[in-house]
């Protein structure tokens, strides 16, 4: 394993759609491990193959209970409800965003060996999905946000 760098908003990789994955072999468990180690190392709760450099439909996210890898995901289902939190991203250091999110989301995704399985999350692990899966599709959550702030601004309120 090894971590990789973490590009930020001015590279224009973020702003691209993903290719899915096809082949499910070496370089793929690399890039999952790697994903995994660089998210920890950088504290996040996710992290989206974009933003290592990486044009592909992958993203990992710790839920709590352990970090769970994502390959071809796709939202299956969304709540109606839904809350403003602030989000904050790995690509945009020094920044917070007010978004609006549902508050439940289940995810249909292929494990590294390409079974297929749906996940369900609540409240942040849904956010997490939501915020990840904008990043494969070459969406920033500063663009969802309904207001924006600096790290100062949120240490004033």
């Amino acid at each position: 394993m090894a971590t990789r760098n973490i590009v930020t908003e001015q590279d224009t990789i973020l702003k691209k759609t993903s290719r899915p994955i096809e082949r499910f072999d070496h370089r793929l468990f690399q890039l999952l491990d790697d994903m995994k180690e660089t998210m920890v190392q950088a504290n996040g709760i996710g992290l989206a193959a974009p933003q290592v450099g990486v044009l592909r439909r992958v993203v990992v996210i710790d839920t709590g209970e352990e970090i769970t890898e994502f390959i071809n995901p796709v939202i299956e289902k969304q709540s109606k409800s839904t809350n403003e939190e602030m989000e904050s991203c790995l690509s945009c250091p020094g920044y917070y965003g007010l978004v609006k999110r549902p508050k439940t989301v289940t995810v249909r995704a292929q494990n590294r060996d390409g079974q297929w399985f749906s996940l369900t999350g609540e409240k942040r692990i849904a956010r997490a999905m939501c915020h990840e899966i904008d990043h494969i599709n070459g969406v920033l959550y500063k663009e969802r946000a309904k207001e924006l702030y600096t790290e100062d601004e949120i240490e004033e309120k």
